[in-house]
């Protein structure tokens, strides 16, 4: 059986954050973080119907939030989270070479050495499957 590859697709944090998952500051359960929207970054929860702009120094916590006997394992949205997986899961993987063009140090590029070594997959993969089994149940 060939092994799971990864291409890095050179994409950095900011990418992933202009919508995000996170905890309602009213009711607790999911709620979305418009971090674009105009004027002022807002919070939208559909449990409650909270819609407030945010000031852009207290952003709400994150949903996509999990701690590992190693460190914390993020991510801002379902997108990012299934980066994240796809990375981790990997068997093989592979970035550009360092006389492509682009960015060097992609969201990848800047994990944590705990999260990319192959001995802590089980755990970090089982941490990303909680944190995506908690979206679906909200």
């Amino acid at each position: 059986m060939p092994p799971l590859r990864f291409h890095d697709p050179g994409l950095d944090a900011h990418h992933f954050s202009g919508s995000m998952l996170v905890r309602c500051p009213r009711c607790d359960r999911i709620a979305h973080f418009e971090r674009s929207a105009p004027p002022q970054p807002r919070v939208i929860c559909r449990s409650c119907g909270l819609c407030r702009s945010t000031n852009r120094c207290a952003w709400p916590e994150l949903w996509l939030r999990t701690e590992t006997r190693h460190g914390v394992v993020s991510a801002y949205n379902l997108e990012h989270l299934d980066l994240l997986r796809r990375f981790v899961a990997a068997d093989l993987r592979e970035r550009d070479p360092w006389y492509e063009h682009g960015r060097k140090m992609t969201y990848i590029g800047r994990l944590p050495a705990w999260i990319k070594s192959a001995k802590n997959r089980t755990e970090v993969l089982r941490a990303i499957d909680r944190m995506r089994a908690s979206v679906i149940s909200g």
